[in-house]
């Protein structure tokens, strides 16, 4: 990633199509890996879904944006805990029209250990919100997010 003198940063990733509908991905100089369908949907389940990487995205960027702004609010924690679920329609994917093609709703669920007012916590969850973009993508998409945080 480079800015030069700019606020806006090129990200990027690549990938090559291997066999049936599997292909490996991917970013920057890390390993890559690969996507792929469970066999139901013709693939060879060698890999988590592109869906599948989109939920596990929500989870790393709560994962960034967690810390960064709970430092910023002087918030603090000792554990926290990510799990992401969507629910899509498969006629959509198979090719029937008048149905969404990806996620109908999505709940999120942040487990968090720490001995914040609950106040704090809604603090916290609303600057999150406001700023993470992965959550941002699906909430102007129109995806209803449900999201529950959990104080441990």
């Amino acid at each position: 990633m480079s800015t030069k003198n700019s606020t806006l940063v090129k990200m990027g990733a690549t990938a090559t199509w291997e066999e049936g509908i599997r292909s490996t991905h991917t970013i920057r100089d890390f390993e890559g890996f690969s996507m792929d369908e469970p066999t139901e949907l013709g693939g060879t389940d060698t890999g988590g879904t592109p869906l599948e990487y989109m939920a596990a995205t929500l989870n790393g960027c709560k994962a960034v944006m967690v810390p960064l702004i709970a430092k910023e609010q002087g918030f603090t924690f000792t554990a926290l805990n990510f799990d992401t679920t969507g629910i899509v329609d498969v006629r959509g994917l198979m090719g029937e029209e008048n149905v969404k093609t990806y996620f109908q709703k999505i709940r999120f669920t942040l487990e968090i250990e720490t001995n914040e007012s609950d106040e704090a916590i809604e603090r916290l969850k609303a600057e999150v919100e406001r700023r993470c973009p992965v959550y941002n993508l699906f909430a102007d998409a129109g995806i209803p997010v449900d999201a529950n945080w959990i104080k441990k």
